[in-house]
């Protein structure tokens, strides 16, 4: 598009000296209809080139095209959890809102937000927000800030015999394809970079037995998947499984779950930050890293 653009606030002539060149004279309704065709931050990005852009740019039906099919059912969702003032948004407004993140649910331990080029629904929830067996035991467990989560705290394991960790969700997800993760990292006690010198020496029990990742919905989805952890002092999303939204109005309900409960040798050393549920386009570039 840019050479198109090159001539947009150009007072010259053309190669005849009469007539004006670009877009000039191209009517606000059909730049709006052109920009429709862009991702969102190529819409942004077209709207500083001008007043006419600027103003095609904001038109309802260019960013109602980008919002899910039930756009309307996520903004009631967050008039119960937020402040904000939704009266009179204009639709670009709503994608804007959509796309940061937003907290909800019990102690606000999820998040949810649309990924900004592609406008897909990903959720977060934090540690906070699942189950898990003996969290309040500091002999195993410890509740520790860290800036390496969005949530600004992880949950971590010292040592137990038992790991077990559950939770569910349920939310109106747009119809699509959905990944589901679990974020970890095995590492020594998260003290800065003493816990890289520290990793060696405090994880250990995964190389023993597997840990088991489950997955299922309120529509009989299944997923199952085991691996042995492995890697040290990496943030990896360890991927569950995928499921299918068809049914964008109704809420899809959903169980997942990690393990390892052989009680013949203890394991620790792992870091447990969150659950994170994203389109499976999104996913599959995830597990790339």
């Amino acid at each position: 598009m840019g050479s198109g653009f090159s001539g947009l606030d150009e007072k010259g002539t053309g190669h005849g000296g009469s007539s004006r060149t670009g877009l000039e004279g191209v009517p606000e309704m059909c730049l709006a209809v052109i920009l429709g065709y862009l991702e969102p931050p190529e819409i942004c990005k077209s709207a500083m080139l001008n007043k006419t852009f600027h103003r095609a740019s904001s038109a309802d039906f260019v960013w109602e095209s980008k919002l899910p099919d039930n756009y309307q059912i996520l903004v009631n969702k967050l008039k119960t959890s937020s402040s904000t003032s939704f009266n009179r948004l204009t639709k670009k407004d709503i994608y804007a809102l959509l796309s940061a993140p937003n907290r909800f649910g019990p102690g606000f331990a999820k998040e949810v937000w649309l990924e900004k080029k592609k406008g897909g629904l990903c959720i977060s929830i934090s540690w906070k927000g699942l189950k898990i067996t003996g969290i309040d035991d500091r002999r195993y467990w410890n509740h520790l800030p860290s800036d390496e989560s969005r949530f600004k705290t992880i949950a971590y394991l010292q040592q137990t015999w038992w790991l077990e960790v559950a939770g569910d969700l349920e939310f109106e997800f747009p119809a699509g394809i959905y990944s589901l993760f679990f974020r970890l990292q095995l590492s020594g006690a998260p003290k800065g970079h003493e816990r890289r010198a520290a990793a060696s020496k405090t994880v250990h029990g995964w190389d023993i037995k597997p840990v088991h990742f489950k997955l299922s919905t309120s529509d009989d989805q299944n997923a199952v998947t085991s691996c042995h952890l492995s890697k040290l002092n990496t943030w990896v999303h360890h991927h569950v499984g995928d499921f299918v939204v068809q049914n964008s109005n109704v809420a899809t309900k959903i169980k997942f779950s990690m393990s390892q409960i052989d009680c013949t040798h203890t394991k620790g050393g792992l870091c447990l930050d969150s659950v994170f549920i994203c389109p499976t386009e999104l996913g599959q570039r995830i597990k790339k890293y």
